[in-house]
């Protein structure tokens, strides 16, 4: 997950991006990063989105857009829909592996919980290079997901057909696989609360009652209840298992 980019120093929010009119890698990485996590939860990918996403302004998104595009990192339609390249998307790939691979090794062996994992792997990814990595992931046995089951670049899914927790009715069981990318980054404080709730990877859970006005959820998970609301339901991917689901 990406964390603040904004450059800083007396340069201003541009300021750390660029020497001249070259991308400093590091600036690179964090936009293609923030590009492939967005597009792999769905979303169209525009420019006002990954400002959103980085807290950065407009203006500067759209100025290191124009330089990614020139370098051949991304492609933009005609409607400003962004993608990777080719090439992009290697790239891309091998820092979000670095970064689940670290937040993996954080909660498994550390100790840490899953937005503590997060903050310290985004600091620490930076200085990880691709002989420590590897090592890394022999320690950790080869892990096919991160902490909150997103899959890490080059693994097998290890789960079928996923649906969100607020899109199955009441009666419908299943199993948490997934807890989305945009929520570990737009609502990390859902992160405690599914912790505190046992709503963690694994876990089955029925669920019991939807709100009358649709904005919260019941679920029946390890002997008792645990309410959310459906706005946050909609970040946990769940692999039914019941008809009614």
């Amino acid at each position: 997950m990406t964390g603040d980019a904004s450059g800083g120093g007396a340069g201003g929010e541009t300021g750390g991006h660029e020497i001249g009119r070259t991308l400093l890698p590091e600036t690179v990485k964090h936009y293609l990063e923030t590009i492939f996590y967005i597009e792999h939860e769905g979303e169209r990918v525009r420019p006002g989105r990954i400002a959103e996403w980085m807290g950065l302004t407009a203006p500067t998104v759209s100025i290191t857009l124009r330089r990614l595009r020139e370098s051949g990192w991304i492609e933009v339609a005609s409607d400003r829909t962004v993608k990777l390249s080719s090439k992009g998307e290697t790239l891309a790939q091998g820092v979000v592996r670095v970064h689940r691979l670290l937040e993996r090794w954080l909660t498994d062996v550390l100790g840490f919980d899953w937005a503590a994992a997060d903050e310290h792997a985004q600091a620490i990814a930076p200085s990880i290079s691709d002989a420590v990595a590897e090592r890394l992931d022999a320690h950790l046995g080869f892990p096919t997901t991160c902490p909150h089951g997103n899959v890490i670049p080059g693994r097998t899914v290890p789960y079928g057909p996923l649906r969100a927790l607020s899109d199955l009715p009441p009666g419908a069981s299943g199993r948490v696989c997934r807890i989305s990318e945009v929520a570990e980054h737009d609502a990390p404080e859902l992160l405690q609360q599914l912790d505190r709730l046992g709503l963690v990877m694994g876990v089955d859970v029925k669920v019991t009652t939807a709100g009358a006005d649709a904005s919260t959820i019941t679920v029946e998970v390890d002997g008792h209840d645990a309410a959310l609301g459906t706005s946050m339901a909609r970040f946990i991917w769940i692999a039914p298992s019941s008809p009614a689901a």
